[in-house]
């Protein structure tokens, strides 16, 4: 004899009569587009942001800025951390923070990366490369610290640095607008370090 307990978890048969089953009712056609149009957003990775970030933006004010060392154009670790850093920046309580925006901005496509500013790293905004170029092009910038630097991400975790010399990186519109800039104009953009 079952127990009311085994009776109740038995699966339940309907009788024949009633074991027919009723085709499943479509979906309307808005309904279907919707649907399919939800599961692809779900799937699609996020766009990049059409606007720069913070960071990405106080480069381009700039045009010129350090990534960390202390000098005559701003610096950007120092500008997230709100303070001068004493030694080393991954020792900052916003280290993280300094790390993702130096990474963000070293990918962003308007900025380059050179050894510019006293042979540090240092980021230029796209607006101020033919000012870099006219100066380089005089041999009032070393050749070497013009050389664009970017760096590589390895599978194996390490980084290396690609260099790509100058005038080899300079695209044949900046290399038109350095033609169009006179020295002095070129000094007045890049700032009295230059």
């Amino acid at each position: 004899m079952k127990t009311k307990a085994q009776k109740r978890d038995r699966p339940r048969v309907k009788s024949k009569a009633k074991a027919v089953a009723k085709p499943p009712r479509a979906k309307p056609a808005k309904a279907k587009a919707k649907a399919k149009a939800a599961k692809a957003k779900a799937k699609a990775k996020p766009a990049k942001k059409a606007t720069p970030t913070k960071w990405v933006g106080f480069v381009e004010k700039h045009g010129v800025v350090l990534a960390s060392a202390k000098g005559p154009v701003p610096c950007i670790a120092e500008a997230i951390a709100g303070e001068p850093i004493i030694g080393s920046w991954w020792s900052h309580a916003k280290a993280q923070i300094i790390f993702a925006a130096l990474s963000e901005i070293d990918d962003d496509v308007d900025i380059r990366c050179f050894k510019l500013v006293d042979g540090k790293v240092t980021f230029v905004h796209r607006r101020v490369w033919p000012a870099l170029v006219r100066l380089a092009r005089e041999g009032r910038l070393p050749a070497e610290r013009v050389a664009s630097v970017q760096q590589e991400h390895m599978p194996t975790g390490e980084h290396r640095n690609l260099v790509t010399p100058f005038p080899d990186w300079v695209p044949d519109e900046v290399a038109a607008a350095a033609d169009a800039l006179s020295t002095d104009d070129a000094r007045a953009q890049l700032g009295a370090w230059a």
